[in-house]
């Protein structure tokens, strides 16, 4: 029996109802009648007053409740009171109501929305709301991911309305993480969107088989509802010159918005957004141990989240795990890691296939070296305070926080900077001949850009190169972190299985460190963050901040413990995942009975003796029948080149009945530009050649796989 007890009239309903609902079913009968006459001789006597003290204590209990799991799970900080969002609970007229009254109260009347996975997306969306100005118009820019769009037609109410999507295309076609939802939303496509103008740029990259799949059917697809394309779609693609692409897209798309709403242009665009806020009460930042207080120091969105884990994680809210295990799985100059993270006790989980996120940090002697440059103190601190009406971002990066913290975890200087950011800056080069050469590479002319490209892309310069090498070009440091890209986090094919052991997830990945054509020592950003962190000399390795993501790399279903025949192919750390793979099945043929056919790995490396990964797992599957056929090409171990294509060229009948009589699976993992690109063609040249049809006829075969989750690819370039 349940026994609740509290005073006043609601209170004894309340033991009543309570009561007599956990009695016996007989007893329960009995008492039914009794229970309605007592109750309704008590809500006779039932006030205002009762009412409104009842939903008080209700209403305070719940306040009380709230603050109590918020203490628990940590502080929440200043950040998320100042950082300006599409609140989804703020409108009864739903997110799509909430964005139109935003537009409203901000006087805003054009939105940019960036689906984006490295950054690119955002950077080009960030541009076009900052030009905005310049012909007009008042934009903001905005994740899809916080948007509902059900009610988005609503916008078309605002005078010279504009919606812009800066879409990039990931993986085998799909759209970016945070673009997920406005994609599906396109397929569902309920809404008419009569009178809504918008303009698509696409992001990707001719090496992949889906090339801008995303903006392409995004494109296609607004018109099909009703909205009104006012510049045609915009195309970039990253395998070449993507800045070139959107550029030369963007002078078109000012053209087509100025005919549109008869505008011309106002003033420049170079001014500044954000001002530096320097803060020299620095004891009001540490504690009196010196450990930092209502200071970031690297967390991404929210003050002390690696401290306070709060779950559920993710890319917003990644968690802090130590790498328990690290093994350097090549012989020779290059260097290769196997590296384990330990997820016991944690409230994460990950499947095989999925990806590992790492958050990385900028090496702390590019760090340096760039504070040297500018002559500043690192240890600072510093906020970027926004003064720019228009602007969508109240702060482009988590304050306050250090100087140091800024360049190390949020503001990309490793990367190559593009030409934008570089013409903005160009007021700082104070030296004629500096002054010359820099408005050379800034220019839009055929010699500036081969300038640029020659200068800053092949020779792989980053900003602090640049300025090293140009030695009267000193920007402010703060305006390095208005306009050089975030830091994005790196993602990885994981390594094992879930199945295996769910409270370790390994990765397999290659060093990258090489010197440029500038002479400089560049050093992959996370591949060199990881080895520093698990190669420290103290013996301890630093934990490393991750989340996961998941992927629609599975094995096939297995079906009255069978499953359906499969081929992999992963050379190089294209292997990765299929690691994982045989882990698993391994696991399930011993413990669960799992039947399989044909499981058959083609991989490929340079040197049998220097870079075959995992070659006594993958000699243990093969023995123990996990692998069926292990087919290895060591292409530089003989005069003539050998590589994964060759070995599968030469199994065309085994393919065919795999894939054309059994139904199997394919996958292919590792490089997009040339691998993944010519086994592709191997399998259309099968198709064709079994089937006697032509390369449409294979190319639609192909499609049916790839529908059906029968031909998967997970590829970079």
């Amino acid at each position: 029996m349940l026994v609740f007890i509290s005073s006043g009239r609601f209170g004894q309903i309340f033991a009543v109802t309570l009561t007599t609902n956990y009695l016996p079913f007989k007893m329960k009968t009995a008492q039914d009648s009794l229970s309605t006459q007592i109750a309704g001789e008590l809500l006779k006597s039932v006030g205002p007053t009762d009412v409104f003290l009842t939903c008080a204590v209700l209403v305070a209990g719940f306040v009380w409740f709230y603050k109590r799991s918020r203490n628990q799970s940590g502080e929440f900080d200043d950040y998320f009171t100042n950082v300006e969002y599409i609140d989804q609970t703020d409108d009864a007229d739903s997110t799509g109501g909430s964005l139109y009254e935003k537009m409203k109260s901000t006087d805003r009347n054009m939105v940019v929305f960036y689906g984006s996975q490295t950054g690119t997306a955002e950077e080009f969306a960030n541009r076009i709301a900052k030009e905005a100005t310049r012909y007009g118009m008042r934009a903001l820019t905005a994740d899809p991911e916080e948007i509902n769009f059900d009610n988005l037609t609503r916008i078309s109410d605002i005078d010279k309305s504009l919606l812009v999507f800066c879409l990039a295309t990931y993986g085998e076609g799909d759209p970016t993480d945070n673009a997920r939802e406005f994609y599906d939303w396109l397929k569902k496509g309920e809404s008419d969107l009569n009178g809504l103008n918008y303009a698509v740029f696409g992001l990707g990259n001719k090496t992949y088989e889906h090339y801008n799949a995303v903006g392409i059917y995004a494109d296609a697809r607004l018109a099909e509802l009703n909205g009104n394309r006012v510049c045609e779609l915009g195309l970039g693609d990253d395998d070449g010159m993507i800045e070139d692409d959107f550029m030369t897209w963007k002078e078109k798309f000012w053209t087509a918005v100025c005919d549109k709403f008869n505008l011309a242009v106002t003033s420049d665009t170079n001014y500044r957004q954000y001002e530096l806020v320097v803060h020299r009460d620095r004891e009001n930042f540490y504690d009196e141990n010196g450990k930092p207080k209502g200071l970031f120091t690297g967390e991404p969105y929210r003050i002390g989240s690696y401290a306070t884990k709060s779950p559920p994680y993710g890319l917003k809210n990644p968690i802090k795990c130590t790498p328990v295990n690290y093994r350097e799985l090549y012989k020779g100059d290059r260097s290769c890691m196997h590296v384990e993270f330990d997820l016991k006790g944690e409230i994460v989980g990950y499947k095989t296939g999925d990806h590992l996120v790492v958050f990385p940090e900028i090496d702390e002697d590019l760090v340096e070296m760039l504070g040297r440059l500018l002559n500043i103190d690192l240890d600072e601190i510093i906020s970027m305070k926004c003064i720019d009406t228009y602007t969508a971002k109240n702060n482009i990066i988590p304050c306050p926080c250090t100087y140091r913290t800024a360049f190390t975890y949020y503001v990309d200087i490793a990367a190559s900077p593009r030409v934008q950011p570089l013409r903005e800056m160009s007021s700082y080069v104070t030296s004629e001949e500096d002054k010359k050469f820099f408005e050379l590479i800034c220019s839009s002319s055929t010699e500036g850009r081969e300038k640029y490209n020659e200068w800053v892309v092949k020779s792989f310069r980053n900003i602090v190169h640049i300025i090293n090498d140009l030695p009267t070009f000193r920007p402010p440091a703060d305006l390095l972190i208005e306009l050089l890209p975030r830091l994005q986090p790196r993602y990885y094919s994981i390594s094992s299985s879930n199945l295996v052991n769910p409270s370790v997830v390994s990765i397999t990945a290659v060093v990258v460190e090489y010197k440029s054509l500038a002479g400089y020592l560049n050093k992959g950003v996370a591949t060199n963050y990881l080895r520093k962190n698990t190669l420290l000399c103290n013996g301890k390795p630093a934990k490393v901040p991750i989340c996961f993501v998941q992927s629609q790399f599975r094995l096939p279903p297995v079906v009255d413990k069978k499953m359906a025949p499969i081929i992999m192919i992963g050379p190089g750390t294209g292997l990765a995942p299929f690691r994982g793979f045989l882990q698993e099945i391994q696991h399930l043929r011993k413990n669960e009975g799992l039947q399989t056919s044909d499981v058959i790995l083609y991989y490929g490396c340079r040197h049998k003796d220097q870079d075959y990964l995992y070659p006594d797992e993958l000699a243990q599957f093969k023995d123990d029948g996990t692998l069926t056929e292990l087919r290895v090409a060591f292409s530089r171990d003989q005069p003539q080149k050998v590589y994964v294509t060759h070995l599968l060229e030469q199994n065309r009948d085994e393919t065919w009945d795999i894939i054309g009589n059994r139904n199997g699976y394919v996958y292919v993992c590792g490089e997009a530009r040339s691998m993944a690109k010519n086994v592709m063609q191997i399998f259309k040249n099968i198709i064709m050649e079994k089937l006697k049809t032509d390369e449409r006829g294979a190319d639609t075969y192909l499609k049916r796989m790839e529908h059906d989750k029968r031909y998967k690819a997970d590829v970079w370039s």
